[in-house]
This record gives structure tokens, C-alpha cells and sequence, in this order.
């Protein structure tokens, strides 16, 4: 009877169940940066005006203030209502603590994450995680209401905790669901979701506050992730042999296709050779490329609404709606750049390795150059505008490039590999935002410009060791039994490498 549902279940899913799960991939990342982001703008219906320090500097040289002519209604901070209920007196820099409070979680938990999306299926380690978010999420106001800015920090640091496995729990699932041909395609589909999420969380949480209060955000966004985690238990499982009503030509297909899936069905995955992770260098080169990239992303992401507002002089409204323009540029860019790479790889015009090589540089110096140029268009506002949508296009290559890279070296320990890129390149979400506020203190033109010039130095310098180093193929250590140990390994054997094992590795030095 079970095999019967079974069947008849598999006949109703028209669309391929790799594709149902980069949907709901997709819709997990989506909702994982809502949840992050909301709290960005809801903040400035929590404090008290007076407290949030809106007088800041103004910079004689630089555009003209044209705020000064508007509404009043329009000079106030997007959604605040003079009228409304003020709640906290906290300062800046309480505010930048609890901003930042996130990261403090999301970091500790990258690496546990992967070890344990490999060991027992990336699903739960995935759909759990972001459970604990929503439910923080929706629990947010009450905390706040009645621990203040230590009960925020604290409940920050826990749903940093649980979106930690995020990625991570992500990439052990795609290493087996998607097939090398694809992975482009897969990585422009699921991660564009943080660029919907971006978009979302920030648009949608000044409309809900225009019309409601901040309290409403946190119920709204938590309780879509309660409602995406059901759906993800019935419809997502962690490899196409464990799904319950996949058909048996997809499941087939992806057997044959999936190199992650073939080794786990011929035998157990082994531990973890840290040995050999600790030092590969084309995984550091990718580690290097990811604090780049999320070094010119982070200042796009935290400092581009500041610099609008601070150096163009916009007012919020147009902040908030010109500051979504480039991640909607990102996300669509993403799938053009996806279709291409994986049109080229099958076509062979170039191979996985230079395809990532050859992506992550249009999405590192790319954007770096763009905003120069914008820094440069100096009160041009439609030009500075239109050079930071570009930088975001160009950073949408980003996916197709070293974003997927572990699913080319790593398809066995893609989790664990993810959780170190990921782990170490979030460090940069911590320090730009502070050294950006170093060099920016009056927030002229011409600080800005030092900033901007920072940010392309590194991201051209990272991005020289990742083309110099990186690799798009699977490497030894992934799989010893299938390419040995090479003859520059002199650090012992890795785990679990039994006699046989060991004697086997002898034989292919002698032929060698």
C-alpha cells in the first residue's frame, strides 16, 4: 500500500524534485535573511527619536540639502509616527551592539553545522536551525518589552546560533542533489533567495510599520518561517535515495550524475580529514575570495543606505526604495550569469575551473571599480544611483563563481567546507561596519571615497589569490580512495584508512 501512495505521489509531481528543492532552498534563504534584516528598520520604531542621533554632519562640499523644502512627514524616519508609542532610550551605540549581535551566533555555529548536515542529512540540520529563528523571531517583542537591550543582544546571539547551519546544512544537500552540469543553475536559483530576503525584510518592513507597529514585522516574518519549516519537513529530504516519491527516472539520473552520491552509495563517508583541509590551499584561496566578496557586500548591504541619506541627501523614503534597486539587479543578474556558465561548461567553451575563476572576478573587481565611479559622480545623483545598481549586477556572477565552488572541490564535505568559507568570510560582517564608522566619522564625500578605495583594494587582492590558487575539481582529500594520497603528503594518514587501505596506497606509489 505505501509503495502504491508512493507511486501515485511521484506521478503528481509534474516538476523534478531537485527543482522543488531549489525552490524551497530558495524560500529557506529567502526567509533566513527576512528574519536577519527586519530588525535593521524596525529599530527605528523602537528607540526614541531624540536617541537615534538624525542631526549628524554635514559636509559643506558635497550635495546640496534638499530635504530642507519637503513635508515634514517626509523628513522623518520612514514608518515613525510623531503621534506613536516610544518605547527605548538607547544610544548608537547600543543599537550598532544589538545590530551587530547576530554575527557574534552565526559565526560559532558554521562549522558544527556542516559536520553534522554531513553525518546525519543536511534537512533537519537546515530546517531545524532556521526553526529556532522563527521562533525567536516571533518571540522578539515580548523579550524586548521585558529585558530591554541585554534581553535583544542575548536573543540575537541565539538566532545567529540558529541560521549558523544555514548555508552550511544548504550546500551538504545540494552536493547531493545537484548535478555537476546544473550547479550554476542551482546556486543562481537558491542563493538569489538572499537578495529576495534583502528585499523583502526591508520594503515590507516599512510598509507594515507605516500601517501598524513594529511589533508586527518580527510576528509577520517569524511566522513564515513557521509556515516555510512545514512545508520544507514534507516536501525536501536530504538525498534523492532517502526521498519517499521521487520518480525512478530522477532518481537514477541523479545517481549517475551526483559524484557525491556514487561514493556515498559504494561506502560510508569517512570522517572528516582536517589534516588535509587545514592545509589545502585552494580551499584557503576560496576562504580568502569569500572575505572579499562579503567585505564589498557588507559595505553595500550596511552602508549604502547611509550614504544616500548622509552624502546624496536623500530623504528615507527614496533611501529605502533606490537602496532595493541593486539587490533586485543582483537577483536577476544571478540567473543570467547561471544560464551562461552552465551553457558554457556543456559546451566546453571553458572548464569548471575557469568558469569559477573567470565569474568571481566580474563579481569582485566588477563592483569594486562601480563604486569608485559612484563616489566620483559626485552630487550626480542618477549617475551615483545607476553605478551601484551596476556594482550588484555584476556582483550577482558571484553564484556561479566561488559560491558553489565547494560542491566542485568537496562534494563529500561540501557542508563543512561551506561552514569554513562561510564562518571566516562573516568576520567581515562584524569588521566593516566598524572601520567603515572609523574612516567615515563626519561621513563626507571624501571619507566616503577613502572607504570606497578600501573596499576595491580588497576585493582586487583577494580576488588575485583566488584566481592564482582555485581549483573546480574534486580534490584528493575529498576522496582518497578514488585518487590517493599524493606524493607531497607527508603528514601521515588521514583517519580511518585501515591496512588494506594503506597497503593499496603503497601499490600505487610503486606503479607510479
Amino acid at each position: 500500500m505505501l509503495t502504491g501512495w508512493r507511486l501515485v505521489l511521484s506521478k503528481l509531481f509534474i516538476i523534478p524534485q531537485r527543482y522543488v528543492l531549489a525552490i524551497m532552498a530558495l524560500l529557506a534563504v529567502a526567509n533566513a535573511y527576512t528574519m536577519r534584516v527586519c530588525l535593521n528598520l524596525a529599530i527605528t520604531q523602537m528607540v526614541r527619536k531624540s536617541s537615534s542621533g538624525e542631526g549628524g554632519h554635514y559636509d559643506p562640499n558635497a550635495c546640496p540639502d534638499l530635504r530642507v523644502t519637503e513635508p515634514a512627514s517626509n523628513s522623518s524616519t520612514f514608518g515613525y509616527r510623531d503621534d506613536g508609542p516610544v518605547l527605548f532610550d538607547w544610544s548608537e551605540a547600543t543599537q550598532g551592539l544589538i545590530l551587530g549581535s547576530f554575527y557574534y551566533g552565526y559565526i560559532l555555529t558554521h562549522i558544527p553545522g556542516g559536520m553534522l548536515a554531513e553525518k546525519f542529512g543536511g534537512k533537519w540540520v537546515l530546517g531545524l536551525g532556521l526553526l529556532s529563528t522563527a521562533i525567536c523571531t516571533i518571540i522578539t517583542p515580548i523579550t524586548v518589552k521585558m529585558g530591554g537591550a541585554p534581553a535583544l543582544f542575548v536573543l540575537r546571539v541565539i538566532e545567529g546560533f540558529g541560521e549558523g547551519p544555514t548555508m552550511p546544512g544548504m550546500m551538504a544537500m545540494l552536493s547531493r542533489w545537484a548535478p555537476k552540469a546544473e550547479r550554476a543553475r542551482f546556486g543562481a536559483i537558491v542563493f538569489g533567495g538572499a537578495q529576495i530576503g534583502n528585499i523583502a525584510g526591508s520594503y515590507f518592513s516599512g510598509l507594515i510599520m507605516h500601517n501598524g507597529s513594529w511589533e508586527d514585522v518580527f510576528y509577520m516574518f517569524g511566522g513564515l518561517g513557521l509556515l516555510w519549516f512545514a512545508l520544507w519537513t514534507v516536501l525536501c529530504y536530504s538525498t534523492p535515495n532517502t526521498h519517499p516519491y521521487i520518480s525512478d527516472s530522477e532518481k537514477k539520473f541523479l545517481n549517475e550524475n551526483v559524484d557525491s552520491l556514487k561514493s556515498l552509495n559504494e561506502n560510508k563517508l569517512e570522517p572528516i580529514p582536517w589534516k588535509a583541509l587545514l592545509r589545502s590551499v585552494p580551499l584557503w584561496a576560496l576562504i580568502i575570495a569569500g572575505i572579499g566578496h562579503d567585505w564589498g557586500y557588507f559595505t553595500m548591504v550596511t552602508d549604502l543606505p547611509k550614504y544616500m541619506t548622509d552624502v546624496l541627501k536623500f530623504n528615507i523614503k527614496s533611501t529605502g526604495i533606490l537602496s532595493a534597486l541593486p539587490y533586485v539587479a543582483m537577483w536577476v543578474s544571478s540567473f543570467f550569469f547561471g544560464l551562461v556558465c552552465d551553457f558554457c561548461v556543456k559546451r566546453n567553451i571553458h572548464s569548471i575551473t575557469n568558469a569559477r575563476k573567470i565569474y568571481t572576478t566580474i563579481a569582485a573587481t566588477g563592483p569594486g571599480i562601480c563604486i569608485i565611479l559612484a563616489s566620483y559622480s559626485g552630487c550626480d545623483t542618477t549617475l551615483a544611483v545607476f553605478w551601484f545598481v551596476f556594482a550588484m549586477t555584476l556582483m550577482g556572477a558571484y553564484y556561479s563563481g566561488m559560491k558553489i565552488n565547494p560542491l566542485d572541490i568537496s562534494p563529500n564535505y561540501a557542508g563543512t567546507t561551506t561552514a569554513m568559507v562561510n564562518g571566516i568570510a562573516a568576520i567581515s560582517g562584524i569588521l566593516t561596519p566598524y572601520l567603515i564608522g572609523m574612516v567615515t566619522p563626519d561621513s563626507t564625500l571624501k571619507q566616503w571615497r577613502i572607504a570606497f578605495w578600501v573596499c576595491l583594494g580588497v576585493l582586487v587582492v583577494t580576488n588575485i589569490v583566488y584566481v592564482i590558487f582555485a581549483k573546480g575539481e574534486q580534490l584528493w582529500w575529498d576522496d582518497v580512495k578514488k585518487h590517493g594520497y599524493p606524493d607531497s603528503w607527508r603528514h601521515g594518514p588521514l583517519p580511518s584508512r585501515s591496512p588494506d587501505e594503506e597497503d593499496q596506497k603503497e601499490e600505487t606509489k610503486e606503479k607510479k
